[in-house]
C-alpha cells in the first residue's frame, strides 16, 4: 500500500524534527491527499495550486508530548501573534518541499484546528497604585476616598460591560475575552487590545482624583485554559469568585510585574506607567510614522513559554498618542 508523500521531492518531518524558528503553515488533515495530488501534478509541470486554508505559525519549542507554536491569526490589519500548544496526539504529519520553495505544512486533526479558531482567549491588565504604604502611614487614605474610588470604578465598568474589573487591596485586575473566529461559523474576530491602553489612562485618572496616587499597568494577552467559560465565576452563595484564569497570559502578568519591580530595584531601568508583553505590544495598531522598536524593552522569564520573553515599557501618553485610533470604539 502506498504511503502519503513518498515522492522523492517531498521533505517529510517526524514530530521531533519539525523545523524550529521558521515560517510554517498549519493545515487541516482533510486536505492531506488533495494537497499531495496537487503537488504531484506540480512536480510534473502543472501550475501550482493553492489547496485548503492555512494558518501562519512558527515552532518555538518541541516538548515530549506537545509543540509550542507562535500563531499569527491576523496579519492583515494588525500583526497579531499568540502562543498556543499543539498536543502530539493532534499532529498528523509535517511535509514540505525545499526544492520548490514550499514551506513545511503541519497537518493537524480537524477538531483541534476548529477549536483554536472558535474558543475564547483573554487579555489581562494588572493596575497597581504607587506609594500606597507611604499614603497609609501619613493618613492620606480615608474610607471616604476608598468609597469614591470604588464608585468611580463601578462607573467605568458600567461603560465596558464585556470587561471584568476585580479590585483587591491596592490592585485592580482587568480581564476581557476575545475570539479569532472562522469563516464558516458565526464566531468573529473580536480582538481590540487598544481599549486596554485607554483603560490604563482612565484608571490612572481615577486613582489620582480619588486617592491622589498614580498607577502603573501591566498588560498581556493569549491563551486561557478557561476558554469556554465566562469572564468570572460567582458561586450560588456569592462567597466564591473565580477569575476563570489559568494559562500563559495570567502567568506572564505576574512575571512581568515581578521582573519590572526587580529591574527598577537594580536600576536596570526607571519606573514606567505601562509594561506590555511583546506579543500584546506588537499587536497594537500604531500610526505609520511611529517607530515601535524605539520603545524601551527588557527580558523576563516565564515557565509557561519555552523561549525568552520580553516586555516593553513606556508612558501611557506615548503609546496612547501614537495609536491609530484616538478614542475607545
Amino acid at each position: 500500500m502506498r504511503t502519503l508523500f513518498d515522492h522523492v521531492n517531498f521533505d517529510k518531518y517526524v514530530f521531533e524534527d519539525i523545523p524550529l524558528e521558521q515560517d510554517l503553515f498549519v493545515v487541516d488533515e482533510i486536505y492531506l491527499e488533495e494537497y499531495e495530488n496537487s503537488m504531484l501534478r506540480y512536480f510534473d509541470g502543472a501550475d501550482y495550486e493553492a489547496i485548503g486554508y492555512v494558518s501562519y505559525v512558527a515552532v518555538r519549542k518541541i516538548n515530549d508530548n506537545s509543540i509550542e507554536l507562535s500563531w499569527c491569526p491576523n496579519i492583515f490589519d494588525r500583526f497579531h501573534e499568540i502562543t498556543i500548544t499543539l498536543p502530539k496526539d493532534q499532529f498528523i504529519a509535517c511535509v514540505g518541499c525545499w526544492k520548490r520553495d514550499e514551506r513545511p505544512r503541519i497537518f493537524v486533526k480537524s477538531a483541534w484546528l476548529e477549536n483554536i479558531h472558535l474558543r475564547s482567549y483573554s487579555i489581562f491588565a494588572l493596575i497597581d497604585a504607587i506609594n500606597v504604604k507611604n499614603a497609609l502611614e501619613n493618613g492620606k487614605i480615608t474610607r471616604e476616598k476608598l468609597i469614591a474610588l470604588r464608585s468611580a470604578i463601578d462607573s467605568l465598568s458600567k461603560k465596558h460591560q464585556d470587561i471584568s474589573f476585580i479590585s483587591f487591596a491596592d490592585n485592580l485586575l482587568v480581564k476581557s475575552n476575545w475570539t479569532i473566529g472562522q469563516f464558516k461559523s458565526t464566531v468573529r474576530y473580536s480582538y481590540e487590545p487598544e481599549i486596554f491602553i485607554f483603560l490604563a489612562s482612565e484608571v490612572n485618572k481615577i486613582y489620582e482624583s480619588t486617592l491622589g496616587l498614580s498607577t502603573y499597568t501591566v498588560v498581556t494577552q493569549g491563551s486561557n485554559e478557561y476558554y469556554d467559560d465566562p469572564l468570572l465565576h460567582i458561586s450560588e452563595t456569592r462567597n466564591h469568585i473565580c477569575l476563570n484564569s489559568l494559562g500563559i497570559p495570567f502567568e506572564q502578568l505576574m512575571k512581568i510585574d515581578s521582573s519590572a519591580r526587580d529591574a527598577i530595584r537594580k536600576k536596570v531601568h526607571d519606573r514606567a506607567e505601562l509594561y506590555m508583553d511583546e506579543q500584546f505590544y506588537h499587536s497594537l495598531k500604531f500610526k505609520f510614522e511611529f517607530d515601535q522598536n524605539a520603545v524601551s524593552s527588557n527580558t523576563y522569564k516565564t515557565k509557561m513559554r519555552g523561549t525568552p520573553s520580553k516586555y516593553y515599557y513606556s508612558s501611557i501618553n506615548n503609546i496612547l498618542s501614537n495609536l491609530k485610533s484616538s478614542k475607545v470604539a
